[in-house]
């Protein structure tokens, strides 16, 4: 029985995106390479009912007295689309992944196996206020042969409407099914739980958020989930850092973007070098208007810093807040880390090759830094030129996921009569 929702049904999206999933599937790429461009084009075209929908969302998270940051996620102007749109170019430029022969070989009874790459299927997408991932989550699925059933928060609710009235009008343009890129409309709760079981439609779910909503997912999903995004991420000064890079990298990592998911949110440093080294962070930090929390030993070295709990080594914050605990050795850092974070993104800063080999060899992450900042970890960054979110779980994805990641594979066996004995 379809559950009635209030301007269309779960069930009736789930079988249109599986229906527009198998036209694409064959679709070849110079198609859904015209489509991306048909979607940027309508993007831009649609700027203005794009950014007074937009608008719309932004006064009434004004109304409701949502964060800076919120507000900062929630935003976007004329820049921030054509950026929008730049990044549906850019997926042109990729080799598409779909079809690539990955292996070959005849088995003993003379039949020839081809393992072959081919889309997941349908990716359901449940999001918060980010309306820019609306289009960068629809491009990637159509680039890679996926159709993709998207759930944003009713934050951004007018702005992904706007968004997927254009980008669907781009995907038709090019004789593809507009049901390739669908918006859930109704966001209660219960139109999300009925989507994460949807179980016959929908083949991949992935949500992209805070720590609630990631766990929310993980609870009520029946369909498959790709664990992503939460990020408790570390910064460890090991005591051969050279001081003004262990400086540069911490405020990068921290300072940047606070509310993103690769922002730093704790930082261990080495009790060797603490003493000389703590207090010139702590003023870089709150010269930027970082309020540290620290260790006792972190207070004995900082005097004005707040004293943390056990609460602040597990905290996501999400902004211009820095746990510190001074820590032995490189083997206590570690341990400290593999206790606490949420496998995304950690980094030592060091000169020590044994320690720096220690660090990635042993600690548990999706990606594991040497001398560089935690703000690296992007699809972008990587070289993937989009990704639809950071995998923190280790089955099919991890790290950050482009286009290869939004693929499977099959099995091709052709024979000439073969009959198993």
């Amino acid at each position: 029985m379809d559950i009635v929702l209030e301007n269309n049904t779960v069930n009736n999206l789930g079988r249109q995106a599986k229906a527009a999933s198998l036209v694409l599937a064959a679709a070849p790429s110079e198609q859904k390479n015209q489509a991306l461009h048909q979607m940027a084009a309508a993007l831009l075209d649609n700027e203005a009912a794009i950014l007074n929908a937009n608008q719309l969302d932004l006064q009434s998270a004004q109304r409701m007295g949502m964060s800076p940051a919120f507000m900062d996620r929630l935003k976007l102007d004329d820049k921030r689309l054509r950026e929008m749109a730049g990044g549906l170019l850019a997926l042109c430029e990729l080799p598409d992944p779909v079809g690539q022969e990955m292996a070959r070989w005849q088995a003993n009874a003379g039949i020839e196996i081809v393992q072959k790459r081919v889309p997941l299927g349908v990716i359901g997408l449940i999001y918060e206020a980010r309306p820019n991932v609306t289009s960068d989550a629809a491009g990637i699925c159509l680039k890679t042969g996926n159709a993709v059933l998207l759930r944003g928060g009713s934050d951004a609710l007018q702005s992904n409407q706007a968004i997927t009235q254009a980008l669907r009008q781009g995907v038709q343009a090019t004789g593809l099914p507009a049901d390739a890129v669908q918006l859930l409309t109704d966001t209660s709760r219960e139109a999300a739980k009925a989507m994460m079981q949807l179980n016959q439609y929908i083949d991949v779910l992935i949500p992209r958020g805070g720590a609630g909503l990631i766990q929310s997912v993980l609870q009520q999903a029946t369909v498959p989930v790709i664990e992503t995004g939460s990020g408790n991420c570390h910064i460890y000064v090991e005591a051969s850092a050279q001081p003004q890079m262990a400086i540069d990298i911490i405020l990068n990592a921290k300072v940047q973007r606070p509310a993103v998911c690769n922002a730093a949110e704790t930082l261990l440093i080495d009790a060797a070098c603490a003493p000389q080294l703590l207090p010139q962070i702590a003023v870089a930090l709150q010269k930027a208007s970082v309020e540290i929390r620290g260790c006792q030993r972190t207070q004995e070295i900082i005097k004005d810093c707040v004293p943390a709990t056990d609460k602040d080594w597990s905290t996501e914050y999400g902004a211009l807040t820095l746990a510190c605990r001074v820590v032995e050795n490189y083997q206590e850092a570690v341990a400290h880390i593999n206790t606490y974070n949420t496998r995304h993104s950690e980094a030592i800063i060091t000169e020590n090759p044994e320690a720096a080999a220690y660090f990635q060899q042993h600690v548990d992450a999706s990606a594991v830094y040497v001398n560089a900042s935690t703000r690296f970890t992007d699809g972008f960054q990587f070289g993937f030129g989009a990704e639809i979110g950071i995998s923190t779980q280790k089955l099919h994805a991890r790290g950050p996921m482009g286009l290869l990641a939004m693929t499977s594979y099959k099995y091709l066996i052709n024979g000439t009569g073969q009959i198993r004995n």
